[in-house]
């Protein structure tokens, strides 16, 4: 819940030319503490111990990372801001936005089948990184013979690379999204996915040396969390009325992502080296849903645009023509001159200071 909030709050935050660097720093730190738990958590309950038997102790330990929750989110609650504008009942006070249709948003953003695909591909990033902060400390330690200390040190090297990994995923996005526009966004996705699933094979393959393991497992971490950045650089611009839908969903596919693999690979049916194997081969064959991703106004991996599409008319679509004349789309339609960004560099119209489109 807090990671879907996080991705749509510094989606509607910042605009497209770091959109992609912000998501994946933002949810990357989040990610962090998956990293952080496999060897803070432990010394918590360790200290806590003197003050119970074990029982009581791991349940004591509980209450840190909850009073950190609800110390952090009474800060957002009182200091944060909704919006560059300011806080949502402000803009819509001053009529700069309307008040949301609930049902229709959900509608138009389940109707739309690009957020789909990204909810498959997604359960395969995201949901890898969740199932490998499973299973990594408990397949060194059964694999390799290590304590289970050591074993928890070195498998929190998985989550620990998001302190990086996930931002630069990002970075590549809007670095390619400069020059090619999204259909270098969608290219990035797919290779650096791609990549992760060739490095989880491998993984898989060296079950045999603790060395060559922990190499290719940081490098797959790494790819891993660049994908997730890559993802969600690509979030923002499914649908602008149903961000909250699009992000929820397709965050959501990452926790089911994880239930999916777990349940195949690993509930006893394979070894576990195996198991890693074959979720690798999965995490290559879902990727090429990236491919059928298309917007018309921009084009797909192997498209190219359809002439005379632009923005305002794929994110107009998603409201009635009785909608518009009420002025509930106005304030997308800044949203959709900011969008013309994400062409190719040479079919990008030019801009003024103020970012408004400037006839030719």
């Amino acid at each position: 819940a807090t990671f879907v909030a996080t991705q749509f709050w510094s989606s509607v935050m910042f605009n497209g030319k770091i959109v992609g660097t912000a998501n994946a720093t933002t949810a990357g730190w989040g990610n962090l503490g998956g990293g952080v738990t496999q060897f803070l958590m432990p010394v918590i309950y360790t200290g806590l111990l003197r003050y119970g038997p074990p029982f009581e102790a791991w349940r004591m330990a509980f209450f840190v990372p909850g009073a950190a929750h609800i110390f952090v989110g009474l800060l957002v609650l009182f200091f944060a801001q909704d919006l560059p504008d300011g806080q949502y009942r402000e803009c819509i006070k001053a009529g700069d936005m309307s008040q949301p249709n609930a049902g229709r948003i959900f509608l138009q953003g389940i109707k739309n089948y690009r957020m789909w695909c990204m909810v498959a591909t997604y359960g395969f990033c995201f949901g890898v990184e969740l199932t490998m902060n499973n299973i990594v400390a408990p397949y060194l330690f059964d694999q390799f013979d290590l304590n289970l200390e050591i074993a928890g040190v070195l498998g929190s090297l998985y989550g620990l690379m998001n302190i990086f990994a996930r931002s630069v995923g990002g970075m590549v996005s809007d670095i390619t999204a400069d020059k090619y526009g999204m259909r270098g966004r969608l290219w990035a996705l797919w290779i650096i996915q791609t990549a992760e699933g060739a490095l989880c094979i491998a993984m898989g393959l060296l079950y045999t040396s603790l060395p060559a393991t922990l190499v290719v497992m940081i490098f797959f971490s790494l790819f891993v969390q660049m994908a997730e950045g890559a993802s969600y650089a690509v979030v923002p611009y499914i649908s602008k009325r149903s961000l909250g839908i699009c992000a929820g969903f397709i965050g959501a596919g990452g926790n089911a992502g994880s239930v999916v693999t777990q349940a195949i690979f690993f509930k006893g049916a394979y070894t576990t080296h195996l198991g890693i194997t074959y979720m690798g081969i999965m995490i290559v064959a879902v990727t090429l849903l990236v491919i059928p991703v298309y917007f018309p106004m921009w084009g797909g991996m192997f498209c190219g645009p359809k002439k005379g599409v632009t923005e305002a008319d794929y994110y107009l679509a998603d409201f009635t023509e009785e909608e518009k004349e009420a002025g509930v789309a106005s304030s997308i339609l800044k949203f959709a001159n900011e969008a013309a960004s994400e062409r190719a560099a040479v079919n990008r119209p030019a801009m003024d200071q103020d970012n408004i489109t400037l006839p030719k």
